[in-house]
């Protein structure tokens, strides 16, 4: 534990053997100001009540032993540090001493500063939110967790569209840990930038700029343009092509530090983003990362197309897959099988006296459904209702640039529950789903409308009735 040494200016103390990760999970280490006579049982005793106590260090000079007026206690959970920050900053150790005591957040080894950390630092936390979400739903589904200051939703500038993310700012820092530690992993919380960093105001901008650079101004749809060139000099995509191995995984090395929210947003230019970590080396300044995403086509695109990419401007980041013991020939046979799915059903749904040859060839292969791909969480799939089931609603399906076939349709919509039926219009991008349950349409309309599946992007809405359809005005031309 050098650095917590110097970073308490005592300076010229030893690593502590047995402490292997002195930083995980983050900001789960207290700095405290003590006197020089309180012993570490003492030390325990106090701030026992507040978690599991995996390590307490006590700063002493190296040549005398005696302490230092320091020392280091390293919780198992950031909360439980937070929360004895809190309830123990300005209190007395002991009856004999009434000299209050200095209780901080310890900064991490790998930050290179020297600096605690600030209570602003603590309290706001970055999530992924739906798009749907409103500051109102925000603030509902985060409560439980403490007091909230403000919540606020990240917008386009243009359209005013949120962005499907979002921050929450709490009073305590504790209250924001506990948020971190036990919502749902799919909003992938985690402490914000501080307000108050000059690059912040900055730095939505360059997201913007920077999803445009990398993607060419390629829509987001098209995911498989690998007969494109990269445009990043310098940087041989070819290097081992052949022999490199081929996952969902990706491995991310920078000679700049980043965030896990900078992470993101570098990686989220390409659909279908599982989720992205930090890894924090504390003997290098070096930024590594690691991404995860849904399917083997987008980890394929993202690593030739952010393969030495600059973030920040001058600094350009390594891209290479990780080899998680993955069939590689099985994965691109499954990437190749999407392809060709997709490719057939524009072909085959363009022209309407094609559908039989389209069943032919699906039939006569023997083969598994075509693998859903999407960064979308679908339910788990569920019986259809019986055919005879009366229809308690309808919904009006649009696809764009053309239908999927109908077995991934069904199986994506039966998830759901009490699907009765899903068809196709001939000859129409479109198509309906008839529910027995008005509970599990509404669902299939907030999961599924405006998302990409298999390279389809669906617009999801309930139908008219078709009394009212039959009502309407019949078209002449």
């Amino acid at each position: 534990m050098e650095e917590a040494g110097s970073s308490a200016g005592g300076g010229g103390s030893s690593f502590r053997p047995g402490v292997d990760s002195l930083d995980e999970p983050p900001n789960s280490r207290i700095f405290l100001v003590i006197s020089k006579y309180t012993p570490e049982a003492v030390l325990r005793e106090r701030f026992s009540p507040f978690g599991e106590i995996q390590d307490i260090w006590v700063v002493r000079d190296k040549h005398t032993k005696e302490s230092k007026g320091i020392a280091f206690i390293k919780f198992a959970r950031s909360s439980q540090a937070c929360r004895a920050m809190e309830e123990m900053h300005g209190q007395c150790l002991e009856p004999n001493n009434t000299k209050p005591i200095k209780v901080f957040i310890a900064q991490s080894r790998s930050s290179g500063s020297h600096r605690d950390v600030e209570d602003e630092e603590l309290t706001r936390i970055f999530v992924m939110i739906p798009k749907s979400y409103t500051e109102e739903d925000l603030r509902e589904k985060f409560k439980v967790y403490g007091d909230i200051e403000y919540c606020s939703i990240i917008k386009n500038k243009v359209t005013g569209e949120s962005k499907g993310l979002g921050y929450v700012r709490y009073l305590k820092p504790s209250q924001a840990a506990q948020a971190i530690e036990n919502c749902d992993r799919s909003f992938r919380a985690i402490l914000a930038e501080p307000k108050n960093k000059p690059s912040e105001s900055s730095e939505q901008d360059y997201y913007n700029n920077m999803r445009q650079e990398a993607l060419g101004h390629e829509p987001r749809i098209n995911m498989f343009p690998f007969d494109q060139q990269s445009e990043f000099p310098n940087f041989d995509k070819n290097d081992n092509r052949g022999h490199e191995a081929i996952s969902k995984r990706l491995s991310v090395i920078s000679r700049v530090p980043f965030t896990e929210e900078q992470l993101f947003s570098i990686f989220d230019i390409v659909p279908g983003l599982e989720y992205c970590e930090v890894q924090r080396d504390p003997y290098s300044n070096y930024g590594h990362g690691v991404v995860q995403y849904f399917n083997v086509a987008s980890a394929i695109y993202a690593k030739y197309k952010l393969h030495g990419f600059q973030y920040p401007p001058g600094n350009r980041i390594g891209v290479s897959f990780i080899d998680d013991g993955s069939n590689a020939t099985d994965l691109l046979r499954k990437m190749a099988t999407q392809m060709v799915a997709a490719q057939l059903a524009s072909v085959v749904w363009n022209n309407p006296s094609q559908q039989q040859f389209l069943q032919q060839f699906g039939g006569s292969s023997g083969s598994q459904l075509p693998q859903i791909q999407t960064d979308v969480i679908l339910p788990s799939c569920k019986k259809k209702a019986d055919p005879e089931t009366p229809v308690k609603e309808r919904l009006f399906i649009v696809f764009n640039p053309h239908p999927l076939p109908l077995d991934v349709l069904e199986d994506i919509f039966c998830r759901f529950g009490n699907l009765i039926e899903v068809y196709l219009v001939s000859g129409k991008n479109v198509g309906y789903a008839k529910f027995a349950d008005r509970m599990s349409a509404n669902d299939a309309i907030a999961t599924l409308h405006g998302k990409i599946l298999n390279g389809v992007r669906l617009k999801v809405m309930l139908a008219d009735s078709p009394r009212e359809e039959s009502n309407k005005r019949q078209r002449t031309y």
